[in-house]
């Protein structure tokens, strides 16, 4: 199980990506617009600089959403292969069982 900072620290680098994603999306577009001037490009480059360095989408981590670990985590889930393995063993996800040949 991971600690319980880590996992706040994770739940709050994805309330700042939220919080901020329109303003990182107008400068990326004006930083990427061929139409922009090198001087608009540098300003939006400086304001996307100054915005927290959490607020970038790179920085958020997928975690387990039951134990929190990072390692061997199911995207289709949102869970780690081991607690995935255990709640389908039990039959608490639906549409998935063990496979036998």
């Amino acid at each position: 199980m991971a600690k319980l900072s880590s996992r706040l620290r994770n739940e709050k680098r994805k309330q700042l990506v939220a919080q901020y994603a329109d303003q990182r999306a107008a400068l990326k577009a004006v930083i990427k617009s061929k139409a922009s001037s090198d001087e608009d490009k540098q300003k939006a480059q400086s304001a996307l600089n100054e915005l927290p360095k959490n607020s970038s989408p790179v920085r958020v981590r997928n975690r387990c959403e039951i134990s929190g670990r990072v390692r061997g985590y199911l995207r289709r889930f949102a869970m780690s292969r081991i607690d995935f393995r255990l709640l389908a063993l039990k039959g608490d996800i639906p549409g998935v069982r063990k496979s036998s040949w």
